[in-house]
């Protein structure tokens, strides 16, 4: 690794340990040139599959897009951070396990809205109304019936 400071490439690694969940390695590092000290974060190269969208065209996968897509769904909830965070580390471990080149965006799609069918009701209906494009109130009254039945189960 390289210097960050002045630009040598003889360092050492002082430290490591495990950081975010495991995912990252935290390396404290000390330049045998100039002694400055500095830290690095290692993480897999991993490559996820291609989205395959409605109209058939193909793009990589975004987290962001999904990201914002729950925090659409989950906005003025009483669900934190963290919750929607693991909601978006399983479905990337998710697809990362599936060892598929590419995914139809509506298995994804389906992912989330079971997500959030256990996360949080409200923000369900919020996702299942954009996602399955509810065109009346019929179609917002069939998704609430069917939270009522799984309720009373």
């Amino acid at each position: 690794m390289r210097c960050p400071f002045c630009k040598a490439q003889d360092t050492k690694v002082i430290d490591s340990r495990l950081a975010n969940e495991g995912v990252q390695v935290r390396r404290r590092r000390e330049c045998s040139v100039c002694k400055e000290r500095y830290t690095t974060f290692e993480t897999a190269e991993l490559n996820l599959p291609k989205v395959i969208k409605r109209d058939g065209s193909r793009h990589p996968f975004n987290e962001e897009k999904l990201r914002a897509g729950l925090a659409r769904a989950l906005e003025k909830r009483p669900v934190s951070n963290s919750d929607m965070e693991s909601v978006i580390n399983k479905i990337n471990h998710r697809l990362l396990t599936l060892g598929e080149r590419e995914i139809a965006s509506g298995k994804i799609g389906e992912w989330v809205m079971n997500a959030l069918r256990e996360l949080d009701h409200v923000a369900y209906v919020r996702f299942a109304s954009v996602y399955r494009s509810f065109e009346d109130v019929k179609a917002f009254k069939d998704v609430i019936d069917g939270l009522e039945e799984d309720a009373s189960s």
